[in-house]
């Protein structure tokens, strides 16, 4: 499976996002991609202030946009996340749509981002985010994909229960600051893959310093052995890169972590 990470540049204009975004997946597309995945938040900026004012309800514009992209091109398309108005809430919700637009797939954002870092970043999404109730795998003709967004990656249970329904990818669109990022976005990426033996790919959006919430970037493949295949740097990019979930099961022939658990025990 040939997937393309697209960490691109978010502005103040959502339409000018939902333009740059299908132009981005255009040009991945010419590498002849089976899967793209847009970053967290992709069509508004990420900030409390915003996220209802950007909000439309599920078939809505931004979703139409994505449904007809992914038709066009003939791609699984992960709709990074955007905020999803439904019964007075705000949810924090990532489309999944296959080759012929179809929707496959929704993913609500379970674990809300409240931080407060001493020295670092503060953030409450749960002031305007209401959290999502379900765990996400979908089909493909490669094999199953687990599907989470940014703070929920961290919850080691979840990721091990998206493996354990047979996902052998999971799939991140995510936006981690200038505090938690060069802390624990490679460490998480790699230490998801080697815990579940399977990849784990995160897509960021590019890192703007003007934004009063400012992306790590990096967006990043990691195989089940823990080896970083790629990573962006901080800019906008299209990054591409090979899957061959054949890896997953040759990893756990060499180290049987999976078979090996004492169900006994804990």
């Amino acid at each position: 499976m040939r997937a393309a990470m697209i960490q691109m540049k978010v502005v103040h204009d959502k339409q000018q996002n939902l333009i740059h975004a299908r132009e981005l997946l255009y040009q991945a597309a010419q590498d002849g991609i089976d899967l793209a995945v847009l970053p967290e938040m992709f069509c508004c900026p990420y900030s409390n202030r915003f996220f209802r004012a950007y909000g439309e309800e599920e078939c809505g514009v931004a979703w139409t946009a994505l449904s007809q992209t992914a038709r066009e091109l003939q791609i699984y398309l992960v709709g990074g996340s955007m905020p999803e108005l439904s019964d007075g809430k705000v949810y924090n919700t990532s489309y999944v749509f296959d080759r012929g637009g179809r929707q496959i797939a929704k993913h609500r954002k379970a674990h809300l981002f409240d931080i407060d870092v001493e020295g670092g970043q503060r953030f409450r999404e749960s002031e305007v985010l209401s959290p999502g109730s379900q765990i996400t795998v979908f089909d493909t003709e490669f094999g199953k994909i687990g599907l989470c967004i940014c703070f929920d990656f961290r919850f080691q249970e979840l990721a091990k229960t998206m493996a354990d329904r047979g996902a052998q990818l999971i799939v991140v669109p995510a936006a981690f600051n200038m505090t938690t990022g060069p802390a624990h976005w490679e460490l998480l990426f790699r230490q998801r893959a080697v815990d579940n033996q399977i990849f784990t790919l995160g897509t960021a959006p590019a890192r703007d310093e003007t934004e009063e919430y400012v992306s790590y970037a990096n967006s990043i493949l990691a195989d089940p052995w823990g080896t970083v295949v790629a990573r962006a740097g901080t800019g906008e990019e299209v990054l591409l890169a090979e899957i061959d979930f054949a890896q997953n099961e040759a990893i756990r022939r060499q180290l049987p972590i999976r078979s090996a658990r004492r169900g006994d025990l804990y």
